[in-house]
Order: structure tokens, then C-alpha cells, then sequence
């Protein structure tokens, strides 16, 4: 049924198949349904079937968790992890088997974790798959990174309010300093500096990436991986790659003071870099540099815009009911935000308004979201706040002096978006805390 091209390591899914499991699978339920009736059929067979209908559930990742009698199959779907089937251990053996072949991972290493990636291509589109496994107390425990093409959207698709839309248009047209994307793992930082990047390019210029790994291909821009094995690693990597004459340089992630260094000078040096680092906020930014070992009279003149994001549940659109707001949500509403600047527009707010919430149906899992939006604060590295970053200021510092600028927090963006439909209160509790207000 599947073809193995060994030379691009791609399985290609029989159109026919694909379009059966489409039709039938629509939920994870279905998915658990349609397993059940293929456990008699060949191992590559059911390998198909489970990489098929994780793309067409939009699953992000695929969990395989062996304990003492079972091995659970868990999805991610929109950030949330879904149980889908357990299998028993002769079952997890032959599938973990076929998955290290086609990850190039080696059999008989089970002690040490491995790392190896596969394609699979459904109808038109090319899917990659990231293999990790590690040694657990009971097995081998995988997770395949499902890398789905669609994922690489448009500046207009992040969910970006319309101020800031406008700030982040204007500043990536800008031909030198540093963008910085902030948040954790899996905040969609990759997705909006890809989405700058296609809102940016254009022939005349030269756009050069370094990253860990490539998970998406863009056109017209030159990308290159990070290999630790080879002594290409992010700092060595920079170095070589401000020398091939780019405009723009994106830097997959600042990790390490030699990479924050030569990020931050070929910002100054006639480069747009845009760049992602680990904190929990756009205001943590300036900290985080200096906890690499940077000083700040190198990061101020550098930096010129520093980003922080989450991703939230969209409401699905086909089970959302519009009420009249609890009086306890309209309150947190009210006091969230009530000190916003007055270009942020927002509707006018009563006890007697409606808002959305999810109901639940077959299309979105039972769980009332489909769909991930983003959520965001910035704030401008001008005149006054580089002056005010030279005098080494605390986080909580720096987040008051950018709000008393204008920036809306990353939590009252999330209310905004309450109010616009989309989410819930209950989906920005969830990703954020109160101390991410002021």
C-alpha cells in the first residue's frame, strides 16, 4: 500500500486511502473506532492509518507511552493532549519496530534516546515527521512531531490586533536591529518570525536562516540546519552566514552568549535579525540577554522590538453559543481591562452583554475549540526606553515602563479576544496567570 522511497525517505499514502480515512475519521473517537477494526491488518498498514488521520485531526504531535501492561496513543491537537487506543505490548513492539525503520533510528538501541525524521506524503502535501525516542521504565517511549505545511501561515492569519498589526509591519520593513519572540515551548514564536519573513521577502533582498531543526521551507529564502556533529552550531553558523552578504538573518533561537553576541552586532552592523529566545514575556527579554552575559549598552542600541506570545483555543465554529456574560466574567473582563490605551479599541462593555462559549460537538472533539489563535504583547525599543534599559532595570520594571507607553499585556489581549468571539475566559486562564497583569 505504501511506497518507500529510500533515497528521500518518503512514504507516499495511497490517494484512495487517504481519502477513506478522511471521510471516516472526524474525531478521536473515530479514530479509536477505526483502529479497533485495523488491528489485524500488516504493521506498515496500520502505520499509515495512524500518520494519515493525525494530519487530518491537525494532530502537532503523536504520543506512544508504554507502561507495565499497555502502551497509550495519545494525540495533541490544538495544544491538548487526547487519549486515542491502547495498545498491548506485542501490538506497541511491531509498530515501535516499524517506526525506528522508517525514522533511520537503529533497532537494537534501547537504552539511549534517538532522534531520526521520515516524510509521508498525503494527496498533495508533504508532511515531515520528527521521530524522538527515549529509554523508559517500561519500553522505548516515542513522540512523532507532526510538521504540517498549513501550519506556515500569513502575517493577516496570527490573530494580531490591528495596532499591532501596524507596529509589526513597520518595524519589519526596517533594514537593520533585532526582532526577539519570546514565550515557551511551543508558543508559536517559529510560526510568527516564518510569517514575517514571507510578509517580507521580496527578490532584491537576501534572507538567510539558521535553525534547529528547519521545520518548514520557504521560498526564496536560503535555510540552513544546525549540526553539532560537524561544528556547525548557532554562533559558528552566524558567523559564517553575515559573511554571505544577507539583509535579513533569522537566528532559530538565542541560547548561548557567543550567539546573543554576534546576533546583536550584526544587528547594528546593517542587518534585520529576527530571533527567538526562552522567557515567559516580551518584558523578561532584556533580562534574559543579561543573564547570557550581555551588557546592556550592547542590547539597547540592538534591539528594536521585543515580543511575547502564547497560543489559545479558538471557539469551534460550529458548536459556539452566544449568552448573556456571567456577572463573575464580566467583572474579570471589566478589571482586566480597564486601564487600556485609548487606540486599542474594544466594544462597549455592560453586565447585559453576550458572549461566546464553546458547547462541544463531534467536529471539535467534544472539547467546544478548534483551531489556535495567538495572543501577544510588544513593546519598541525607542529613545527613552533604551536610556531607561541602560540603568538595568528589573523585569517587573521594564513591564511597567512599556505599559505606561502603551503596551497591551498578553492577557488583556486574551480578554480582547474574549470579547471578539473567539476564545474564552476560561482558555486565558489557562495559558496565563494574574501575575502576568499589573
Amino acid at each position: 500500500m505504501a511506497e518507500i522511497k529510500k533515497i528521500t525517505k518518503e512514504i507516499s499514502i495511497d490517494g484512495i486511502l487517504a481519502d477513506d480515512i478522511k471521510k471516516e475519521i472526524e474525531s478521536v473517537s473515530d479514530f479509536k473506532e477505526k483502529i479497533k477494526k485495523s488491528l489485524n491488518k500488516n504493521v506498515s498498514d496500520l502505520v499509515e492509518i495512524i500518520l494519515t488521520a493525525s494530519f487530518y485531526l491537525d494532530a502537532s504531535d503523536i504520543h506512544l507511552e508504554p507502561s507495565q501492561k499497555k502502551t497509550d496513543f495519545r494525540l495533541r491537537i490544538d495544544g491538548v493532549l487526547h487519549d486515542v487506543f491502547s495498545f498491548s505490548p506485542d501490538e506497541y513492539k511491531k509498530l515501535l519496530s516499524r517506526i525506528k525503520l522508517l525514522s533511520k533510528l537503529k533497532l537494537n538501541i534501547t537504552a539511549k534516546p534517538q532522534d531520526g525524521r521520515f516524510s509521508v506524503l498525503i494527496k498533495d502535501a508533504s508532511i515531515e515527521i520528527r521521530t524522538s525516542s527515549i529509554p523508559a521504565e517500561y519500553g522505548e517511549s516515542l513522540v512523532l512531531r507532526i510538521l504540517n505545511p498549513k501550519w506556515v501561515v500569513e502575517m493577516e492569519d496570527l490573530g494580531l490586533r490591528k495596532d499591532l498589526m501596524e507596529l509589526f509591519k513597520k518595524e519589519i520593513e526596517k533594514p537593520n536591529g533585532m526582532i526577539v519572540c519570546t514565550g515557551p515551548t511551543g508558543s508559536g514564536k517559529t510560526t510568527t518570525l516564518y510569517a514575517f519573513l514571507k510578509k517580507i521577502y521580496v527578490p532584491e533582498i537576501k534572507i538567510i536562516t539558521i535553525e534547529d531543526p528547519i521545520e518548514y521551507h520557504l521560498k526564496g529564502v536560503s535555510q540552513t540546519q544546525v549540526d553539532s556533529s560537524r561544528g556547525y552550531d548557532f554562533a559558528n553558523g552566524l558567523r559564517a552566514i553575515v559573511r554571505q552578504d544577507p539583509d535579513v538573518i533569522l537566528v532559530g533561537e538565542i541560547r548561548d552568549l557567543e550567539t546573543a553576541q554576534i546576533s546583536l552586532q550584526a544587528a547594528l552592523t546593517g542587518h534585520l535579525v529576527l530571533s527567538t529566545i526562552h522567557t515567559n514575556d516580551a518584558s523578561g527579554t532584556i533580562s534574559r540577554f543579561q543573564a547570557l552575559g550581555e551588557k546592556p549598552s550592547n542590547i539597547a542600541p540592538a534591539l528594536n522590538l521585543a515580543i511575547g506570545q502564547r497560543l489559545v483555543r479558538k471557539l469551534c465554529p460550529k458548536c459556539q453559543v452566544s449568552k448573556k456574560i456571567k456577572p463573575d466574567d464580566f467583572k474579570k473582563i471589566k478589571n482586566e481591562l480597564k486601564n487600556l490605551p485609548k487606540s486599542v479599541e474594544i466594544p462597549k462593555l455592560s453586565p447585559s452583554m453576550k458572549i461566546n462559549y464553546g458547547k462541544g460537538c463531534k467536529y471539535c472533539n467534544f472539547t467546544g475549540f478548534k483551531g489556535r489563535a495567538g495572543i501577544f504583547e510588544a513593546f519598541l525599543i525607542d529613545n527613552e526606553m533604551e536610556k531607561f534599559i541602560l540603568s538595568s532595570p528589573s523585569i517587573n520594571e521594564i513591564k511597567q515602563k512599556a505599559v505606561e507607553k502603551g503596551m497591551v499585556l498578553m492577557r488583556q489581549d486574551g480578554f480582547i479576544k474574549v470579547l471578539s468571539g473567539i476564545t474564552t475566559i476560561s482558555e486565558i486562564e489557562r495559558v496565563t496567570s494574574e501575575e502576568e497583569s499589573l
